[in-house]
C-alpha cells in the first residue's frame, strides 16, 4: 500500500466450549488465511478422559471441525505443533496425528513441555492451514 498501512484482512473467529476463551482472550480458531488449534476439550467444556492418544485424537477432531466450519479441511493444514507432557506419549500422539494427516504430511513439531493449563491434559495441538479466500 502506498501509505505504508498494513492491509486490513477479514477476521473470522470460531468459539468452542472452552471456558478459557473469554477469560483469557483467545478463539478456538481464527480465519485470516490460517487456522490454529486446541487442547482436549469436550463439547460441554470438560477435559477429554483417556491416554495421550485419545486426547490427541480429540484435539485433531476439534481442529478438523473448526476447519470445516471455516471452509477448510485437514488437507489445508501445512504445519502442526504437538505439545506433550511426557516423552513416553510421543508414539500415541504421533499415531493419532498420522491417522488424520496420513499422506498429507504437514510440517510438524512435537515438543515435550513441563505442563499444560489443566493437569489432566497430556497433549495440546496447534494446526496452521492455508485456506482459499471465500467469495
Amino acid at each position: 500500500m502506498a501509505d505504508g498501512a498494513a492491509p486490513t484482512l477479514e477476521r473470522n473467529r470460531l468459539a468452542s466450549a472452552s471456558p478459557f476463551e473469554p477469560l483469557y482472550g483467545f478463539s478456538r480458531a481464527v480465519r485470516v488465511g490460517e487456522v490454529a488449534g486446541t487442547a482436549p476439550i469436550e463439547p460441554d467444556g470438560s477435559s477429554t478422559v483417556g491416554d495421550a492418544g485419545v486426547q490427541a485424537a480429540r484435539c485433531l477432531e476439534i481442529i478438523a471441525n473448526a476447519l470445516a466450519t471455516l471452509g477448510g479441511s485437514p488437507a489445508d493444514v501445512v504445519r502442526t505443533r504437538m505439545y506433550i507432557t511426557d516423552a513416553a506419549d510421543a508414539d500415541l500422539v504421533g499415531r493419532a496425528h498420522g491417522a488424520m494427516f496420513g499422506n498429507l504430511r504437514p510440517a510438524a513439531t512435537m515438543v515435550v513441555v513441563a505442563g499444560l493449563l489443566r493437569p489432566e491434559w497430556k497433549v495440546e495441538i496447534e494446526a496452521e492451514a492455508i485456506l482459499e479466500k471465500t467469495a
